[in-house]
């Protein structure tokens, strides 16, 4: 079994005394916790499992847990020699989110700046915002 440096985030042994090293730099057998739990967070089977399943739930119309993927699995995408296994679903999340926000929100401003100058006269059924006028619900008759 590995020593576990829990200061540092570290498996593996430690560095020799009077020399500190960065993580990710020096010895190449060092590698960081895959999560953001450290050495009480998954084991590194769970983690490709984990990683792996919340990418792939992520196309089903769940794109936030490719958010959750990045952000739990943070110390992967961050250090570029830690966990090879897990790196590719963690990347390819970040990617999938940013694809999803940018879309998201090049749609939301689409409405909000465009409005009745770019839809015309639909804008009005397109709207949800006077949805209760037309139901005729916002009266306390």
């Amino acid at each position: 079994m590995e020593p576990i440096d829990e200061e540092r985030g570290l498996i593996g042994h430690r560095s020799t005394a009077g020399t500190s090293t960065a993580v990710g730099e020096g010895n190449p057998t060092q590698r960081t916790w895959p999560t953001v739990d450290g050495p009480h967070g998954l084991s590194e089977e769970e983690s490709l499992r984990y990683a792996r399943s919340y990418f792939y739930w992520g196309f089903a119309l769940l794109p936030f847990l490719w958010a959750v993927n990045c952000c739990y699995f943070w110390p992967v995408l961050r250090n570029s020699h830690s966990s090879p296994q897990i790196r590719p679903y963690v990347t390819r999340s970040a990617i999938g989110f940013s694809v999803f926000s940018l879309v998201l929100a090049t749609w939301s401003l689409t409405f909000i700046i465009g409005g009745e100058l770019l839809f015309g006269p639909v804008w009005n059924e397109l709207v949800m915002y006077n949805l209760a006028d037309k139901w005729g619900l916002t009266g306390w008759t």
